[in-house]
């Protein structure tokens, strides 16, 4: 049995460069210490197979192959960057004290317009350098601060918009959570109808 490789991608900068993390029998390791500037790249692995480590990406286009599922990005600092395809369950900006390299992370001036995410979250940044995915996408934007407004109302099938108590709490840097209301809808055993009435209702959701 052949063991599996390793690809680091550490301790350099690369500018204008192609990166192609496709290939599904490899490991790649993101960082330590590396700056990408105006690069492509092309994410094609996920879960075990990516390790976001710690470094800056800079007016880069950071492509999903295939759907990005349950990876947190909150080391890596994306300035200036744009992002397609599918994410899910993924996580950008800055965890004060949680990932091992925390004080590298951040997002800003990023467009995510042409992405479709789902259960993504942004972490202590400013939200209005971000341009966010559109409807059938929708984003609560500061969920905490409006978290007894959004939990006064009913919402659709069993979605909670946020959680202000208990082990699922959302964390208070949490600067806002972008939902596929086709996914959240099937979820929640409701209608795409019910979600867009919903959010609607809402001047700090962005849809």
């Amino acid at each position: 049995m052949r063991p599996t490789p390793n690809i680091h991608i550490e301790n350099r900068e690369v500018e204008g460069e192609r990166l192609e993390l496709t290939n599904r029998e490899a490991i790649y390791w993101l960082g330590p210490n590396i700056t990408l500037r105006r690069c492509t790249v092309v994410l094609g692995v996920g879960g075990r197979q990516l390790v976001p480590m710690w470094g800056r990406l800079i007016d880069c286009t950071i492509t999903a192959k295939r759907e990005i599922v349950n990876e947190w990005f909150t080391s890596m600092r994306f300035e200036g960057c744009r992002f397609t395809g599918r994410f899910s369950g993924v996580g950008f900006g800055q965890r004060v004290g949680v990932d091992m390299w925390w004080e590298h992370g951040g997002i800003e001036n990023c467009d995510f317009s042409e992405a479709r995410l789902d259960e993504c979250s942004f972490h202590g940044c400013d939200m209005r350098t971000i341009q966010l995915p559109k409807w059938p996408c929708f984003t609560i934007v500061d969920p905490i601060r409006h978290g007894r407004e959004l939990l006064s109302v009913p919402w659709p099938g069993d979605f909670t918009p946020v959680f202000l108590e208990g082990e699922h709490r959302d964390r208070e840097d949490t600067a806002a959570v972008t939902i596929y209301a086709p996914a959240e809808a099937k979820r929640s055993g409701a209608t795409l109808e019910e979600f867009k009435a919903a959010v609607e209702r809402f001047d700090f959701i962005v849809r």
